[in-house]
């Protein structure tokens, strides 16, 4: 079977300029992905004809689907549309029926159609009309040079809807795509080069259908096994197959697999043993309370937290002793261990967790740098605590310092000693 190849080209200005994230590229790519279809390149080109123009040449030598989106507006600094009729040598024409779902765009929204809205149902004569139910930027579809082209949108929503009614089941119409089974082992608390090192052999014993992809990110490592083939449920039977041969290799890092987070596998755990967890939170700023929190049911473990952020309330609202702080400082062993065993006290809570660190980018120290963090899990087991060095993003440290807290909690939970 041959390989099916997409590109995608984002247009506009303001995703040059770092004033809008491309979401929509990262999109799509999931989604094409999920049918088989390669995306070969993505490429973002501001509202310049030559370049608009170019990306558009290039892009039909590489792939056989061209996705579009951006510059549909109904103003002079939106592009695609004439240079999609330019670039296909035709000429632009009022659509009846286009005309039509705008005016009728307006009037449910008690607005009056002007001139340049009336505009946007006018399009390049061979391209088909896609109706846009969430918006009046028409999509446009092309059978050209030997390519099929799709220009939609760049307001996320609206081109979600266009790829999920029209896109997505045209492709899987046009072409012949193979079976894809996707599998992902989330895993915590190893670095990527470590984990290979683990695995390395099971590695390399795999299928030749089966394909591995290590997907770092803050604290984490994803592995996905992607498998090719022409039979779905046997993919999967084939892919669990292997992944029974790699967990006991990294157990004791496995949380969980495909969209499971860390919060919802702790949750569960927590649940699972009927054990409850409370915070204290002063580097972190409440974030790892907002994590535990956007899991639905997480009142049936999470009593609370206190977020301490000022050394004053650290010894107000958590007792911790006025001499800890003053002998050692607020970001050590010694002040953590006392926050996660007084959080724990006042909750009543199975696990008080504690966090305090210097997040950047000012207030660092020889001794005690940006990026140092000291965090402590207390149960009535004792306490077991961690030190950090991280880095000078603040953002980042913040970011890192909850998934750390997390990580320490799921070992506690689970006896593990990593």
């Amino acid at each position: 079977m041959q390989e099916v190849t997409a590109e995608i080209i984002a247009i506009g200005d303001e995703l040059l300029y770092g004033q809008i994230q491309d979401t929509n590229s990262h999109w799509i790519s999931q989604q094409l992905d999920q049918i088989g279809v390669r995306v070969v390149r993505k490429t973002t080109v501001g509202d310049n004809e030559k370049d608009i123009l170019h990306a558009f040449s290039s892009a039909e030598k590489r792939a056989n689907i061209i996705l579009i989106t951006g510059g549909l507006g109904p103003t002079k600094d939106d592009l695609t549309k004439p240079l999609m009729a330019k670039y296909f040598n035709c000429s632009i024409e009022p659509v009846q029926e286009a005309i039509d779902d705008v005016k009728i765009f307006f009037e449910k929204r008690g607005r009056e159609l002007t001139p340049l809205n009336k505009l946007q149902g006018h399009l390049p004569t061979k391209c088909t009309y896609v109706r846009n139910a969430m918006g009046t930027a028409p999509g446009m579809w092309f059978e050209e040079n030997g390519a099929v082209w799709m220009s939609m949108p760049g307001v996320p929503h609206e081109m979600k809807h266009l790829m999920e009614v029209f896109v997505l089941p045209k492709i899987k119409e046009l072409f012949p795509l193979p079976v894809i089974y996707h599998k992902v082992i989330k895993t915590v608390g190893i670095g990527e080069s470590w984990l290979a090192d683990m695995i390395i052999d099971w590695e390399d014993a795999l299928p030749s259908h089966i394909k591995l992809a290590y997907l770092p990110s803050l604290g984490q490592v994803k592995l996905r096994l992607t498998a090719f083939g022409d039979d779905y449920d046997q993919l999967e039977r084939n892919v669990l197959v292997e992944i029974e041969k790699v967990t006991p290799l990294i157990k004791t890092y496995i949380y969980g697999f495909d969209q499971e987070t860390l919060e919802e596998a702790v949750g569960k755990i927590l649940i699972h043993q009927n054990k409850t967890v409370s915070f204290a939170e002063s580097c972190t700023g409440g974030y790892i309370s907002h994590l535990i929190t956007s899991v639905p049911g997480s009142s049936n473990y999470f009593n609370g937290a206190i977020v301490p952020y000022h050394n004053q309330f650290k010894s107000d609202l958590l007792d911790v002793n006025i001499l800890t702080l003053k002998d050692h400082g607020a970001v050590s062993e010694e002040t953590v261990i006392e926050m996660a065993q007084m959080v724990r006290k006042k909750f009543k809570s199975d696990f008080g967790l504690a966090s305090s660190g210097i997040a950047g980018p000012g207030g660092g120290s020889p001794e005690k740098p940006v990026g140092t963090v000291w965090i402590a899990c207390a149960s009535e087991k004792g306490v077991k605590t961690k030190k950090l060095q991280l880095a000078h993003d603040r953002a980042l440290n913040i970011q890192y310092s909850a998934i750390a807290v997390l990580s320490l909690l799921r070992k506690q939970l689970t006896n593990e000693n990593f």
